[in-house]
């Protein structure tokens, strides 16, 4: 499956943006599915998941409550609502996935698409 990201751009402190990720090549149905993120000079973080039945969620603590995660299997796409945006949420934002996944951060994805890049001025 080919996975494709987009939505990115600058934001300001507080606001919102929602982001995609399209697959094409396979449907989406049967896979898990992740979003990961990856700030300069850091390491690529888990932010949040969803199974592939889409009846299990799991959020990394620092977006809990502020970040859903969603997927529309008609439209073979994945979405991330980010609301409340900080500055500390400037990463490139990266979405996977896994056959059947159960949603939870110690999954490992195989499949990874390009990044979208967020970045939130204060």
């Amino acid at each position: 499956v080919q996975l494709q990201a987009s939505g990115g751009g600058l934001m300001q402190a507080g606001g919102s943006v929602k982001l995609s990720c399209a697959a094409s090549g396979r449907t989406l149905t049967y896979y898990g599915m992740a979003w990961f993120r990856q700030a300069p000079g850091k390491e690529r973080d888990f932010v949040t998941a969803i199974s592939w039945a889409g009846d299990s969620t799991s959020y990394a603590d620092s977006v809990k409550g502020r970040f859903t995660i969603s997927r529309d299997n008609a439209r073979n796409t994945v979405y991330l609502q980010m609301n409340s945006l900080k500055p500390e949420d400037t990463a490139v934002y990266y979405c996977a996935a896994r056959w059947y996944g159960l949603g939870l951060p110690t999954d490992e994805y195989d499949n990874w698409g390009q990044g979208t890049q967020v970045t939130v001025s204060s």
